[in-house]
């Protein structure tokens, strides 16, 4: 046997060495599957195969590129390029060059991204004099992307009556109109968007039968990866390629399908012994990743989905700490609860943070993580976007926000003067600027005086221009009596920046909208902590001082040892020592879009599966009792999928939640109980109640919040609080009193925080505990 041979198990070994004929290996998470797809191609290839006719298809070029790699060690790296392995997309744009012209396409098509192509439906909807608010150029690319991943062609389109009218019904008659015209313009252009790539290789195969015999015989041997993602499209084009010899080996895991909004569907996996004789089915049930505790949660989880495959993953691991549960009463102090045990754990043990993942639901939830993290100065990276403040729409509502303090802050008027649109032009703007330049004035000051410059400028645009300028003065009148949260709720509305967001209904939008909504939760937030700091009074300019500060500390140093913070979606396939899996709460995880049927729930259900089966070592889940909406306090129930977890391997850092249902009725409609025909459950007479003894009263009482005296009688040394006590507050952490000033309730403290610096609280507002 090859040396490389003995680093595997028997389960692995059994299909590494399946020579012919058509398998599936349903791989659990942890089990290495990526080494068996490597080895089972290394062996091939020590058996014969010619590596032209081996072909791999992968999800990512960072899974194809790290295999390439691998069999690169065993077989030599001349041999290993031949091998025909990459992504879906990268290997059929391959073949689709070669045969372009049966098509009609030029061997050096271009291939457009979305943003290509939606700017090209923008341009046709706006040359067929369409009301772009109704067809929306987005929702419209997203539709086409459907079709074609459905493979739905035009002409499929214009003979399907049951969809021209479903899109009449939609306001949307001219749908068809369009597809073809997106179409017809990029095969004039000698481009394919990506839907096209997997589409017109269906149309290639389909079409022309020596082609598909060609590469039947070149691709004796197919190995799919993660096969349970597959579309419909994708599914016919393998099936098609295997359909002469049957040497396929599918390897993935249906209880990892979570990407049904993308068009995977798990029936692919789940109905692969119908398509194929004599199917030989392998299980890589052995957990080399986690312990045995996490291990046994996520089966626990999995086995409450109907739809599934049946396998046992287990691991010869260690027991492993058990998965801990942490209630919150906000978000924002789930936030710190993270910060802080990541604090602890990584000082405890002296590992770095890269051992660190925060994994979410939605991307608006990074936000409460990074303020927590960034207050412990503990480093992190956003994968799969930009840092939360940096994002378009956020930047979009701090730009306003600037304007008001100083409108002659022209980069953010640039950004905002037409967004949303009002009608100023480019032509306009550049003018304004000219003007700006040869008065040695702001754009703005330029805009207040139109009347006073020569500037050629239509009624129309002055008009428009002139608006702006009041709005954003109308705004600074009402921001002198505004906190920064109701300023900026204030500013998103009228500006119209929701009202344009909610326009466009894609995920992408509605990702948008809620970003949005955690930036005022953010905002509501601030303004509550402000009002514990003395000299503070929650305004704009201290939430955008403390932005700017923010933007600092979060600055790149080009290390890579940072705290991880994703989605989900995003983690899969990949793996972290410690793993916090956060938003742990009803209508949030599962999602409240993803609740209609079983089949969607047990989506979600998969999705908590991966999230907890990427840690190694330990993982938490944490869920908060309220959460702000909107600015509005929403209580929030614990997620059904805490419940599922098997208690025996779970461990509460708080008393848990009893029930996630809140009861129908109100108490106060029966009325009061007659307490005196109770039974009295008074101790009997000579013997005394159990109480603390005086040691532990000692430290009750120095243990005392100062919160609990507030009236003009307030005294702090009666609350031990006096210059050099140590003391720890909720949120800034342990720090010293270094001065006491002031009287009863208008006394405050400086005090030196360990992490959060010098801050002066109001002490009858302060939640501080003595702890020296």
């Amino acid at each position: 046997m090859q040396e490389y041979l003995k680093q595997l198990n028997e389960a692995q070994l059994a299909p590494v060495l399946h020579k012919d004929g058509a398998l599936i290996v349903i791989a659990g998470a942890g089990s290495g599957k990526t080494r068996v797809l490597t080895y089972r191609i290394a062996y091939l290839m020590s058996q014969g195969i010619d590596p032209f006719s081996i072909l791999a298809l992968t999800f990512t070029n960072k899974a194809a590129r790290e295999m390439k790699k691998r069999i690169a060690e065993i077989v030599g790296s001349s041999e290993a390029k031949n091998i025909w392995m990459g992504t879906f997309h990268s290997v059929f744009a391959k073949i689709l060059r070669f045969e372009a012209d049966r098509l009609g396409y030029p061997s050096n098509f271009t291939i457009y991204d979305t943003q290509d192509s939606q700017s090209v439906i923008r341009a046709i909807i706006k040359e067929m004099h369409l009301d772009k608010d109704i067809y929306k150029y987005k929702q419209v690319y997203s539709r086409i992307s459907s079709y074609k991943n459905s493979l739905i062609t035009v002409k499929a389109y214009f003979n399907n009556p049951e969809l021209v009218e479903a899109d009449a019904m939609a306001k949307l008659p001219r749908m068809g109109d369009i597809y073809k015209g997106y179409v017809d313009r990029c095969f004039k252009a000698g481009a394919m968007d990506f839907d096209d790539l997997l589409l017109k290789t269906n149309e290639l195969l389909t079409r022309f039968p020596d082609v598909l015999a060609k590469y039947q015989n070149r691709f004796r041997y197919i190995l799919v990866d993660e096969y349970q993602d597959t579309n419909h499209s994708q599914y016919l084009i393998i099936k098609a390629l295997s359909d002469r010899f049957h040497n396929i080996c599918v390897v993935g895991d249906d209880a990892q399908s979570i990407y049904a909004f993308r068009g995977a569907n798990i029936n692919n996996i789940l109905n692969f012994q119908k398509d194929y004789d004599d199917v030989k089915i392998y299980r890589l049930e052995q957990n080399y990743r986690s312990t045995k505790n996490i291990v046994n949660a996520a089966n626990s989880i999995i086995e409450k989905n109907k739809t599934r495959i049946e396998k046992v993953v287990w691991t010869a691991n260690a027991e492993g700490a058990k998965i801990k549960v942490n209630r919150s009463m906000t978000d924002g102090d789930e936030g710190r609860f993270v910060a802080g045990s990541i604090f602890e754990i990584r000082m405890n043990n002296q590992i770095s943070n890269g051992d660190f993942a925060v994994l979410y639901r939605t991307n608006a939830q990074s936000r409460a993580i990074e303020d927590a993290l960034r207050k412990r100065d503990i480093p992190y990276r956003i994968y799969g976007g930009l840092s939360f403040y940096q994002r378009k729409e956020i930047k979009d509502v701090i730009a306003y926000l600037r304007l008001i303090l100083n409108p002659k802050d022209e980069e953010a008027l640039k950004r905002v003067i037409n967004y949303p649109a009002r009608g100023i032009g480019q032509t306009t703007m550049e003018r304004l600027i000219v003007i700006a330049n040869q008065y040695n004035r702001s754009i703005f000051e330029v805009i207040q005086n139109l009347d006073k410059v020569e500037i050629k400028i239509n009624a129309g645009a002055r008009t428009k221009l002139q608006d702006f300028a009041i709005m954003i003065q109308s705004f600074q009148v009402l921001n002198e009596g505004y906190d920064a949260f109701q300023i900026a709720e204030h500013v998103a509305k009228k500006t119209g920046l929701l009202t344009d967001l909610k326009k466009d209904g894609t995920p992408e939008g509605i990702a948008r909208i809620e970003n949005i909504e955690e930036l005022l939760n953010g905002m509501r937030d601030f303004v509550e902590e402000q009002k514990e700091i003395a000299d503070t009074t929650g305004a704009l300019s201290e939430f955008l001082e403390d932005v700017a500060l923010a933007t600092d500390l979060d600055n790149d140093k080009g290390d890579e040892d940072k705290v991880a913070l994703m989605t989900i979606h995003l983690a899969k396939g990949l793996e972290f020592p410690y793993v916090y899996v956060v938003g742990m709460e009803e209508d949030l995880f599962p999602s409240g879009m993803s609740m209609n049927t079983r089949s969607e729930l047990e989506e979600e259900r998969r999705l908590f599966y991966v999230a907890v089966t990427r840690a190694e070592k330990q993982a938490f889940l944490t869920y908060a009792q309220t959460r702000y909406r909107w600015g509005k306090l929403i209580d929030a129930e614990p997620s059904r999928f805490i419940e599922e977890i098997d208690e025996v391997y779970l461990e509460y850092l708080t008393p848990k939640t009893e029930g996630r249902y809140k009861t129908l009725l109100d108490s106060d409609i029966f009325g009061e109980v007659d307490k005196s025909k109770l039974r009295s459950n008074k101790p009997k007479s000579g013997t005394p109640p159990a109480g603390p003894s005086e040691s532990q009263l000692r430290k009750l009482r120095k243990m005392r919040p100062a919160t609990s005296a507030s009236d003009k009688n307030f005294n702090a040394e009666e609350l031990n609080l006096i210059e050099g006590t140590l003391v720890e507050h909720v949120r800034f952490g342990k720090g010293t009193i270094v001065k006491i000033e002031g009287n009863g309730a208008d006394t405050k403290a400086e005090i030196k925080f360990e992490n959060g610096g010098l801050k002066k609280l109001l002490l009858r507002f302060a939640k501080l505990n003595v702890i020296s």
